[in-house]
């Protein structure tokens, strides 16, 4: 009996000997899961933090980016104002060309109608010359036939 008391209590030793191992073991899982999860805690912190910061950083190259493309937008409003004020400068100076190349073949026609006139009046001219120059020949020898008649 004493026998039987001894084995049960060496089984009971040594079972609380394996619980106790098990116990250790499962302690030191049980930390290292808790320094694991510390850890994975710390890296999932760091990277919101990361993606935080990522975030206003991006906010601020997009407020930027807004920024300047007002600018820009204005820009290509001044220069398309610019450009259709020229297109309507081009328009009305196109217009003045064509009005003055009329008044020019205008000008050209009367200069060249005026030469013909002025042909025309240095033969009426010559041809009224060429009558005095008779008519004085006539009256030059009238004056003689006046004076021989005296």
């Amino acid at each position: 009996r004493l026998r039987g008391q001894q084995q049960e209590i060496n089984n009971l030793i040594q079972r609380k000997s394996a619980a106790d191992e098990e116990n250790a073991r499962l302690k030191n899982e049980c930390s290292n899961l808790n320094q694991k999860f510390k850890d994975k805690s710390q890296e999932l912190k760091d990277t919101e933090e990361c993606a935080q910061k990522k975030e206003e950083q991006n906010r601020l190259v997009i407020k930027n980016l807004e920024e300047e493309n007002k600018g820009l937008n204005a820009c290509c409003a001044d220069l398309i104002n610019d450009l259709e004020k020229l297109r309507k400068q081009e328009a009305q100076w196109r217009t003045e060309e064509s009005g003055n190349d009329a008044r020019i073949k205008n000008l050209e026609t009367d200069l060249a109608e005026a030469r013909v006139q002025m042909k025309e009046l240095r033969s009426i001219c010559s041809s009224l010359s060429s009558q005095v120059a008779v008519k004085q020949e006539e009256l030059s020898q009238k004056n003689c036939d006046v004076i021989k008649a005296k």
